[in-house]
């Protein structure tokens, strides 16, 4: 008889709430914009807040995880981000819509560090390889919660209204899923934070280096085709769609291929296809080539963050929920920092220099991870 009610399923269903709740936000923007009667620039600024939300909160989900369960963390979290949508989508002021994007992108950074410590333990208890999946789910979540919101819009229900369905779903499926979750949180050691040692530190390089390059094609890839490559605008959308449609694939079948190669092959080589990606949207001559160089970032650095995270699980050095915490906080940093950067780089030199940049610090990541499997046997 197949269970359905599986820590494991219930990971997955978290994953996929997490990405559909972000999928919500997004369509939400262009009437929070308007709403508040604002400009681009400041619109940047308030965006900029979910990050600093997200950034604070992850210092200290690892051990309120380990205070209080997995299980208490994720339901309240999810029920926080809940709120925060429901409150960004009827907020009307600038001071406001400031509290409610912190608030937001707190509540989401405690369920991001929650629910991937949640795998990592799942993936210890199962001795499985999983975090793949779980991570392919999120984009999952994301698709089908844009795609429920664009249905809801053009069925003519307002954006408060869609939002308040897609919040249904989210809480729906929180319902139905949590008694599964574990409990428990890994193991406390009393502090409210700790700064990565050891072999961990070096896994929070690779995060920060894997979340700011995704960050960066995320918000700069289009830009670069057609400022750089003079490529038609109508076109250019097309680079991030390549990149994400690969590394989806790639993280649906992450797992088996992660079990059978094992990680450090998928690692390392993942780190070369990627660095072979970022060469050639920076010097081919042509767009085809250009698509296959998004193609290739996508896919080689869809499976890093996943296998990092399990080896989180396996690491000896630190508490599991505080590495786990350290790390994403490293991460979200890079997420955070990364694209700002590639604009003042480009400002002040080139964009074509900044994504160059970028192809030095995969191949920083791929030496990292060199010797990082280099040291497994001693963690």
């Amino acid at each position: 008889m197949i269970r359905v009610f599986t820590p494991a399923n219930a990971t997955r269903a978290i994953f996929f709430v997490s990405g559909f709740g972000s999928a919500t936000w997004a369509p939400l923007v262009p009437f929070f914009k308007n709403r508040l009667d604002i400009g681009e620039d400041v619109l940047g600024f308030l965006i900029v807040c979910i990050g600093i939300g997200a950034l604070s909160s992850s210092f200290f989900a690892g051990s309120i995880a380990a205070r209080f369960g997995c299980r208490r963390v994720i339901v309240a979290s999810t029920i926080l981000e809940i709120l925060a949508l429901f409150i960004l989508s009827r907020v009307d002021s600038i001071p406001f819509a400031i509290l409610s994007l912190i608030f937001f992108g707190a509540a989401a950074g405690f369920l991001d560090v929650t629910m991937n410590l949640h795998a990592v333990l799942v993936e210890q208890k199962s001795r499985r390889q999983i975090m793949s999946g779980m991570h392919a789910m999120w984009s999952v979540g994301g698709f089908i919660g844009a795609l429920a919101f664009s249905f809801w819009l053009m069925q003519g229900f307002s954006s408060e209204a869609t939002t308040l369905i897609e919040m249904a779903a989210m809480g729906i499926l929180l319902g139905i899923f949590f008694r599964a979750l574990y409990p428990t949180g890994g193991k406390s050691e009393g502090k409210a934070f700790a700064i990565p040692r050891g072999i961990v530190k070096f896994i929070a390089i690779i995060m920060l280096i894997a979340f700011l390059a995704e960050g960066s094609i995320m918000d700069w890839g289009a830009v670069f085709l057609t400022s750089e490559k003079s490529i038609p605008i109508e076109q250019s959308g097309m680079a991030f769609a390549i990149f994400s449609a690969a590394m989806f694939v790639m993280r649906v079948i992450g797992d088996s291929i992660v079990a059978r190669l094992g990680g450090k092959i998928v690692v390392i080589l993942g780190c070369i296809i990627e660095l072979a990606g970022f060469l050639l949207v920076i010097f081919s001559p042509n767009i085809p080539l250009m698509y296959l160089g998004f193609f290739a970032i996508g896919f080689g650095s869809s499976n890093v963050v996943p296998v990092m995270y399990s080896m989180l699980g396996r690491q000896k050095v630190m508490p599991v929920n505080l590495a786990v915490a350290a790390t994403s906080m490293i991460g979200y940093f890079g997420m955070l920092a990364g694209p700002s950067s590639i604009g003042f780089i480009a400002k002040a030199t080139s964009l074509t220099s900044a994504f160059i940049l970028l192809s030095i610090l995969v191949f920083i990541e791929l030496l990292v991870a060199r010797y990082i499997y280099s040291r497994e046997n001693s963690m």
